[in-house]
């Protein structure tokens, strides 16, 4: 099938701009700790270049799959190009991660290495302590945010080779040859989302894919090559590389890339860096309202922030208001690539609609039995697009849930209600699924109540989203215990640490005697809420 991608590939991609572009700028690596870093277009490609040599060095192969877990910098970026530039697969890793679900991934993959910093050896170990067959190869990397930390491969199994990859890299020649045939439906990533199940599925995303969520960014935000794009978004996301990163890319404009947002530094770092374009969720948005006020923050190159998760109308406008910009509403995920819901970049808006339907998609309200549903009736918000192209292709070794994830006429189905009204503007709703947003990272509950459910003292559990001031929503757990009194909240949560990640923790822990349930005994959440 022909499209606006072709047989084009992130390897083309970089080689264009490595040649036409080499003395633009492309990136600006923004630390709390440390001075900025400066990448032109054509550095930067050398450092894929030397990376991907490593890579090679090493043994990997075309549709060999490698997992990075590194925060937010270059480093992320150029291992993610090294190895997607010679065929490999990325799967990047949450960097809250703890040793249980790294090996589950590492396993389910197959990976063949991983590259992380140093101050991730303890978890690794923890990691490497069950087998892991397919696994050759552990690299270090260690980014220029992270030079006080100290540590080294020591200790770890002899099975796995343990490897200094920055100095490998940097000691890399330049020249790229010998390398596999590479095309658009080839696959570059398996992005690992939470969904709606109890264990993550791997997003198959393939390099039309990302060329596409470029493509298709550019026309969102009208974007062009004189542009900034600020993003504070973690680096393993899709909403940094299909919204950020990819619509920079295919236009040669210039990112800047902040380690981890701020909220007493992010509206500086807008004004000092230029951006006229950046990325905003509703915790951004309540955090930075609560900010002493600048006499100068209205002054500014932003021509819009692009947004998403709710807000209200009140927040919205005084955000609006104060710091001079207009929110720009979109609504999309990881399966459907691209913000298939969307705001224009300029003209008219329906806040609190998500926008209208983007270019290259079609946008359906869905009623249970399939059937289209009536303007301003709620409904399963679904989504059309070509798998592999403008949608994802596939779930990674899991035909069923493939399956699952699309309808007979192939339409993919977002498990997300809403509504459109006469105007063809669309409404979101809320989630079928239980699915928790917290401060933009997906949770899901069900992943969770099995692992409460595996406590010997634990008889069921049940967890719930419920409304955060701050951080969208909070995680609330509610046990019922074999016997009454045998746990505290204290106990539950130390039995979660090391099981979860981080920001999966339960916020605050109830125990019940019973829940309120259906007629067939499931239980109702939506009274727990």
């Amino acid at each position: 099938m022909a499209d606006i991608v072709g047989n084009e590939t992130l390897r083309s991609l970089w080689e264009a701009l490595g040649s036409q572009c080499a003395s633009r700028e492309f990136l600006i690596a923004v630390s709390q700790t440390h001075p900025p870093r400066h990448f032109t277009y054509g550095n930067f490609f050398d450092e894929i270049k030397r990376c991907a040599n490593a890579f090679l060095a090493l043994g990997v192969r075309p549709q060999d799959m490698v997992a990075v877990q590194l925060r937010t910098s270059p480093e992320f970026l150029i291992v993610l190009f090294g190895l997607t530039v010679i065929g490999a697969v990325a799967v990047p890793l949450n960097d809250q991660y703890v040793a249980k679900e790294i090996h589950r991934i590492l396993e389910r993959t197959n990976a063949v290495g991983v590259v992380i910093e140093p101050r991730h050896r303890e978890r690794y170990r923890a990691v490497l302590a069950e087998p892991l067959p397919s696994l050759r190869f552990l690299a270090f990397e260690r980014t220029s945010f992270a030079r006080g930390e100290g540590g080294g491969a020591e200790g770890f199994s002899a099975a796995c080779h343990v490897v200094d990859f920055e100095g490998r890299r940097k000691a890399a020649p330049l020249g790229l040859s010998a390398l596999a045939p590479l095309g658009s439906d080839d696959t570059a990533e398996v992005l690992f989302t939470s969904g709606t199940t109890s264990e993550p599925k791997g997003v198959v995303v393939t390099h039309a894919n990302l060329l596409y969520s470029g493509i298709y960014g550019d026309w969102e935000m009208a974007l062009g090559s004189g542009d900034r794009m600020l993003t504070t978004m973690p680096a393993c996301h899709s909403n940094f590389q299909m919204a950020a990163l990819m619509p920079v890319l295919t236009v040669g404009a210039s990112l800047v890339l902040v380690e981890k947002f701020s909220a007493s530094r992010y509206w500086s770092q807008i004004r000092e860096y230029r951006a006229t374009y950046s990325q905003a969720m509703s915790m951004m948005v309540r955090t930075l309202l609560l900010q002493p006020e600048d006499e100068g923050e209205r002054a500014h190159c932003l021509r819009g922030l692009l947004y998403y998760l709710p807000l209200t109308a009140e927040e919205k406008d005084a955000f609006e208001a104060r710091f001079n910009v207009r929110l720009m509403n979109t609504y999309g995920s990881t399966e459907s690539v691209g913000w298939v819901l969307t705001d224009p970049p300029v003209g008219m808006r329906r806040w609190p609609s998500v926008g209208r339907v983007g270019l290259g998609y079609q946008v359906r309200i869905a009623r249970e039995d399939g059937a289209a549903q009536k303007i301003g009736k709620t409904g399963e918000i679904q989504v059309l697009g070509v798998p592999g192209r403008s949608v994802f292709r596939e779930y990674f070794n899991d035909p069923a849930s493939t399956r699952a994830a699309f309808t007979e006429d192939g339409w993919l189905r977002t498990a997300d209600e809403g509504y459109q009204d006469a105007d063809g503007w669309f409404y979101f709703v809320d989630r079928k699924a239980h699915l928790i947003k917290r401060a933009g990272e997906n949770i899901s509950a069900t992943e969770l109540e099995k692992i409460l459910a595996g406590h010997p003292a634990i008889a069921e559990a049940a967890v719930v989203g419920v409304p955060d001031p701050i951080r969208d929503e909070a995680v609330k757990a509610f046990i019922r215990l074999k016997r009454a009194g045998e746990l505290s909240a204290e106990d539950v949560l130390d039995y979660c640490r090391g099981k979860m990640a981080a920001f999966k923790m339960p916020s605050s822990v109830v125990f019940v005697d019973d829940f309120p349930r259906t007629h067939s005994g499931k239980i109702r959440k939506n009274l727990l809420k």
